[in-house]
């Protein structure tokens, strides 16, 4: 069906949400999915108002208009770099106070019980370029590597950048760029459109918070979103597309002619890789999408070999497990070992950018007694990760034989967007077994009948725990009532859930 040297991207749209899908080599890499209902804020700019400055903590929390306060580090605030020329840090309780109006972005999305992180450190992203206004500074992505193509683009930006003064002081600051991966081999009209196009942006948000400021008087102002990140089918043409994409398949025909106009004002090279998907099968049924984003979910992640992965997600880190299974091969032990740990390393370097995994992350791989073993299984580790587009940070062994990780976060985790926590267990991942559960019954009505007089107890409780009360713990239930004195009836309430139980004084 495809072929397996292909780069697609996939974009899928329903009314409640878009879906995008970057198969490599007829694997589902990368997966993105942006509802309505709660869209991400990464890149949005806003006219905030600070609500707290927490001086001990070298922070406050800003009110951008969304469910909860956002957060905002001093060392995010530009202003504290600033304020001393560049030396050092002000202290934040200098620079802010309560009710202070302040021009921040969300660096980071609202996750779990925290709100969104941001900063007033502001940048636009382009298709080439990273506008930063208030950093003069000129950067480039490591993954361009030709150290002739970096020297020339670094060159071409800074000339380009003079000639496009007029803009840069119609927006009130030159600021500087961050030279994109795809402006690799870029031409100078590329470019000064890019660079054109970002001020022409920021332009446009200055003068919307110049609006809001003066709109309204200082007690009735507002928080304001000042300017929207791309929908997720533009930024999927301006983030994935590459030199080596050969084909955009959407399902959705407004969408598709939403991202051509999109192509032909700011890209107009990727027009010709756009098209319409037709057909019987959706598109991502086509292109088992939908099976992949499945497995994706799951806590066991099998291995061709035989072996397998555990994946287990908490607050504070990710862990992951590698056995072996029912593989054998090799010449020995050590052997079998050593392959299994080197396909552990490309399976979980895939499963992490599917499953957009991110804080500290830990890797027990089997334990290798070989040096040359360990190092081999790390850099296959690394070159997995190599094109990996957030930024992740491999530590090596510990003492412990765990290899420390970290990978940025800036969005939640597809389970997390995806699933909620389980009714039954309550995100624990176990419940109490039935029998526990009676004898925490029969504990509460020994209790209860010191304090109180009625005439009868009735047990409402699950199918399993009036099953078992029933057969196997009815001897122990029956002494129970004798030692109480009072009547103890049993009645099946089919809505509970195992560890549900009611214990009612008739």
């Amino acid at each position: 069906m495809k072929d397996a040297a292909t780069e697609e991207i996939l974009v899928s749209t329903t009314s409640p949400e878009t879906r995008v899908a970057l198969v490599q080599q007829g694997v589902l890499k990368e997966f993105y999915i942006d509802r309505q209902a709660s869209r991400g804020q990464v890149g949005n700019v806003y006219a905030g108002i600070v609500n707290r400055v927490l001086p001990g903590m070298q922070s406050a929390f800003i009110d951008i208009g969304l469910e909860r306060s956002a957060f905002l580090h001093v060392t995010d605030l530009w202003q504290s770099r600033t304020a001393e020329g560049g030396a050092g840090t002000t202290p934040i309780e200098k620079l802010l106070y309560p009710g202070q109006p302040l021009l921040v972005q969300v660096i980071k999305d609202p996750i779990g019980s925290k709100g969104a992180r941001l900063t007033t450190q502001i940048s636009i992203a382009g298709r080439m370029l990273v506008y930063l206004p208030h950093d003069p500074h000129i950067g480039i992505a490591q993954r361009i590597t030709d150290e002739t193509e970096r020297s020339r683009l670094l060159e071409r930006v800074r000339l380009l950048m003079q000639q496009d003064a007029e803009a840069a002081a119609g927006a009130g600051n030159g600021g500087g760029f961050i030279i994109r991966t795809l402006a690799e081999g870029a031409s100078d009209d590329a470019l000064l459109a890019d660079i054109a196009y970002l001020r022409r942006r920021w332009t446009q948000i200055l003068e919307a918070a110049h609006v809001n400021a003066v709109s309204k008087p200082a007690a009735a102002r507002q928080p304001e979103q000042l300017y929207c990140e791309l929908e997720l089918s533009q930024r999927a043409l301006r983030d994935l597309a590459s030199p080596v994409t050969q084909a955009i398949i959407v399902d959705h025909a407004e969408t598709l002619a939403t991202m051509r106009e999109f192509c032909r004002t700011y890209m107009p090279k990727l027009e010709e890789k756009l098209r319409l998907h037709q057909g019987s099968r959706s598109l991502f049924d086509l292109y088992l999408v939908d099976e992949e984003v499945e497995r994706a979910l799951a806590r066991r992640v099998p291995l061709k070999s035989g072996g397998y992965l555990v994946f287990d997600q908490t607050e504070a880190l990710t862990t992951i497990d590698v056995n072996t299974g029912g593989y054998i091969s090799g010449r020995n032990f050590d052997d079998t070992v050593f392959r299994t740990n080197l396909e552990a390393a490309q399976t979980l370097a895939r499963q992490l950018q599917l499953r957009n995994l991110g804080g500290i992350i830990i890797v027990d791989f089997i334990d290798m007694h070989n040096a040359e073993h360990r190092e081999a299984v790390l850099q296959a580790l690394r070159t997995a990760l190599a094109n990996d587009r957030t930024r992740t940070t491999v530590n090596g062994f510990t003492s412990l034989g765990l290899v420390e990780m970290t990978r940025k976060r800036t969005r939640d985790s597809l389970e997390r967007m995806l699933c909620e926590p389980c009714n039954a267990c309550h995100g624990k991942g176990t419940i109490k077994t039935a029998r526990t559960v009676c004898y925490e019954i029969m504990r509460e009505i020994a209790r209860e009948a010191r304090q109180f007089d009625p005439k009868e107890f009735r047990i409402l409780a699950s199918q399993q725990v009036i099953d078992l009360l029933l057969d196997e713990e009815s001897p122990h239930l029956a002494i129970l009532g004798e030692n109480i004195g009072k009547p103890i009836t049993l009645h099946v309430e089919p809505t509970y859930v195992q560890e549900e139980y009611d214990i009612i004084l008739a």
